[in-house]
């Protein structure tokens, strides 16, 4: 027998011992086995985030991610633990990173005129607002206007993670890429959610929109993404910024559309 099948049967045999015979050695021996997943997760979204927070602080909620998945993840579904996990990690060290409010007042205020006023100059002018129509609005120079997405970028890490709305897990982010996690109950809504974003997808620039691809769908890191467009990490930073507060306009609207309704 190869190394490889005799690992994913050692690998099926920790599971069968934890879940259906509560072996604590055998959970920790999983953990043991998946913290590259935490290392992985923690060091990417690392970067570009404020030099205040450390990847020991991320990597410890990464470590309560994995736990988390260990302990609900069905192994007897067939599916791969490390996607599974690779989501949970993430998203608890997002939770820890919004519980931490590591994000000054004035950014979160920055970045919601930037929203704003792309989605009011893109509402007038039916197409994507330039940089030069955004710093005229705004009452910035073009140099300014990009130091105002540099200092934004921290913040849009998490923008698409955030909640639709209040009382609900779903996210932006699960509405851009999950199409197994159907809920029933949000169908119509979660339509019309789509169509706003893949409206407001299209008013991206090529760039943008390419950024927005290599990162959520091919899972590259902005470090990486710099390396593949040939631009600095600082450009990606931006291009990242502006893609990401033009779709919150887009979700954000659509979501007060559907508030209305209820």
């Amino acid at each position: 027998m190869d190394e490889r099948k005799s690992g994913q049967l050692n690998h099926l045999d920790l599971w069968i011992r934890w879940k259906e015979h509560d072996d604590i050695e055998a959970k920790k021996k999983l953990i043991e086995n998946h913290l590259s997943i935490v290392d992985y997760v923690s060091s990417r979204l690392a970067v570009g985030l404020p030099k205040n927070v450390s990847k020991d602080d991320l990597a410890s909620n990464g470590v309560m991610g994995l736990i988390d998945a260990i302990e609900k993840f069905d192994y007897k579904r067939g599916l791969q633990f490390e996607t599974y996990a690779s989501w949970r990690v993430r998203g608890a060290i997002l939770d820890g990173l919004r519980q931490g409010d590591w994000v000054p007042r004035s950014v979160r205020e920055k970045a919601k005129k930037i929203e704003e006023a792309y989605q009011k100059l893109e509402q007038e002018n039916m197409r994507g607002a330039s940089d030069k129509e955004m710093s005229e609005f705004l009452g910035v120079s073009e140099k300014e206007f990009h130091q105002m997405l540099q200092d934004v970028s921290v913040m849009s890490l998490v923008s698409l993670e955030d909640p639709i709305r209040e009382e609900e897990s779903e996210t932006r982010i699960s509405v851009l890429v999950d199409e197994k996690a159907k809920n029933p109950d949000h169908k119509v809504n979660e339509f019309y959610l789509k169509e706003a974003l893949a409206k407001g997808i299209e008013k991206l620039t090529d760039k943008e929109r390419i950024v927005v691809s290599l990162l959520y769908y091919e899972d590259l890191s902005l470090s990486e993404i710099a390396e593949v467009m040939s631009l600095s990490p600082s450009r990606i930073s931006q291009l990242h910024s502006k893609a990401i507060l033009r779709l919150r306009g887009a979700l954000d609207k659509q979501k007060g559309l559907l508030m209305q309704d209820h």
